[in-house]
């Protein structure tokens, strides 16, 4: 488990999530970008809750690990999306010698 400590506040939730959640995290500050991102939280008393994180340039997140009583919290779904929108992002944060030139193709035209 990963206690997400974020603001003025933790959160315990398990820990693919957390470091799922901390490598969007610091694309988006990367690309100045911002994003809004529900993660599944362990409560004090052991039941599963939410919170709602909001994720950008001046996001200051720390995962930490540390020890439960309860299960490792875990949502496959949560992750999946937050690498694939991480390796977007990534994808987005083009270095100027991988951008194609700017040739058209030969069965088109330009209209000017």
């Amino acid at each position: 488990m990963q206690l997400i400590h974020y603001a003025d506040g933790s959160v315990l939730t398990g820990s693919t999530i957390a470091l799922a959640l901390v490598d969007y995290a610091q694309i988006l500050a990367s690309n100045g970008s911002a994003a809004a991102v529900q993660v599944p939280t362990r409560q004090d008393d052991g039941s599963v809750g939410r919170a709602t994180f909001l994720l950008g340039p001046a996001s200051q997140i720390v995962a930490v690990d540390t020890a439960s009583e309860f299960a490792e919290l875990e949502d496959t779904e949560l992750v999946a999306f937050l690498e694939s929108e991480t390796a977007k992002q990534r994808g987005a944060a083009v270095r100027p010698e991988e951008q194609s030139s700017d040739v058209v193709p030969d069965d088109l035209e330009w209209n000017e």
